[in-house]
């Protein structure tokens, strides 16, 4: 489940309490965690946690990370999900547009940096690339006032699952059989039988072939949020990331590299920047905002709040997104989380992953090596 703590922590998270833990415990926690030095080893989802449960099932912070572990073998020090991914920064420059509907600093006019990972979804650090394998985009916007707003997107419209119990067993549905290298068919048909709405979110993903890259993808937040503007007036937005370069989709004319994806991203960025619109949609009384698989209608008002810049690749190490857990409820003040059960189970989970790998050894991965060879830092 996780997708993608470093020594900086957000202090100011004032989302509206939940059923998995309140706001204020949450702005204490990660306030002792700033004055002893220590989003290093822990995320607050792993203390709301501690214990716990997500969900009516006995499903734990641990028990995600274990079930990852057990489809795609340990890797030390690596994520257990998004394990492949390479570090970047740059820059968003808000045209002021966003605080319409969010009084939180990043949607003021002026710029913001932004510590990001491109990754693709699975936990082997180096599994072939494919156009067909979910991409990631975890972005960190570092705001005044040791303000954070960390989101993990990924390259599909939907999330495949509404819960975290759906999430637990499509991760052993869709494992892999040694025989064939693809789930097995019968588990896969029960598990669709379970939980009809995955089967629906699927149809939506297949109609949204991918592009050829990283770098013309776009990346969507999918869970739903409520952000208030400085009059309190409260609206649920979703957001999306859309790419300024060229779409072009993925070719099949021609073999690809092993890691062709991130060769490319990595080779485009060296050699000029890439660019996103930052779009936020807000939505309306009957849109979802507890379920992730369903998309709002395409008739939704969308705010285009300013622009993603992202002009360097490092080599995965101490002080970049290698040490980022991109929990999604790690927000600034404006926005809060949504009644959706997948916000809290995510921040828990990404909080086991995060500490099982920061307790282990590491070793480069092969486009992390790549990075270096190419003169990026």
């Amino acid at each position: 489940m996780e997708s993608q703590g470093d020594a900086e922590v957000n202090p100011g998270n004032r989302g509206s309490p939940g059923p998995f833990g309140s706001a204020l415990n949450r702005r204490a926690v990660l306030g002792r965690l700033a004055a002893i030095g220590g989003l290093g080893a822990a995320s607050v989802g792993g203390f709301l946690y501690a214990g716990g449960r997500i969900g009516p099932e006995t499903l734990t912070p641990a028990s995600f990370a274990d079930r990852f572990e057990r489809v795609n073998g340990r890797h030390s020090g690596f994520r257990r999900n998004h394990a492949k991914g390479v570090s970047a920064s740059g820059v968003f420059t808000s045209n002021g547009a966003g605080v319409e509907v969010s009084q939180a600093a990043v949607f003021r006019p002026g710029s913001t940096p932004v510590t990001a990972r491109f990754s693709l979804s699975g936990g082997v650090p180096d599994a072939a690339d494919a156009a067909a394998t979910v991409r990631g985009l975890g972005l960190l916007f570092h705001l005044p006032n040791g303000e954070q707003w960390r989101t993990a997107m990924v390259n599909t419209p939907v999330f495949l699952h509404r819960t975290p119990e759906g999430f637990f067993a499509g991760i052993r549905a869709t494992a892999p059989v040694p025989a064939t290298g693809k789930p097995d068919p019968a588990a896969m048909a029960a598990f669709l039988a379970e939980f009809p709405e995955t089967a629906r979110a699927m149809a939506i993903v297949k109609r949204t072939p991918p592009t050829s890259g990283f770098d013309n993808s776009t990346f969507h937040g999918l869970n739903a949020f409520w952000f208030t503007n400085a009059a309190g007036s409260t609206v649920p937005v979703r957001w999306l990331v859309r790419p300024k370069q060229q779409v072009r989709p993925a070719s099949a004319d021609h073999p690809p590299g092993r890691d062709h994806l991130f060769d490319e991203v990595i080779a485009r960025i060296a050699h000029g920047r890439l660019q996103w619109e930052l779009l936020l949609t807000v939505g309306e009384a009957g849109d979802p905002t507890d379920d992730a698989t369903v998309a709002w209608p395409p008739s939704r008002r969308t705010i285009t709040a300013g622009t993603l810049t992202i002009d360097a690749v490092q080599t995965e190490a101490a002080g970049n997104a290698r040490d980022v857990n991109f929990d999604p409820l790690v927000l600034p003040e404006g926005i809060a989380p949504s009644d959706d059960p997948l916000l809290s189970a995510r921040s828990a989970a990404y909080a086991a992953s995060f500490n099982r790998r920061a307790g282990e050894p590491s070793r480069p991965s092969a486009v992390d090596v790549r990075s270096v060879n190419d003169g990026l830092r």
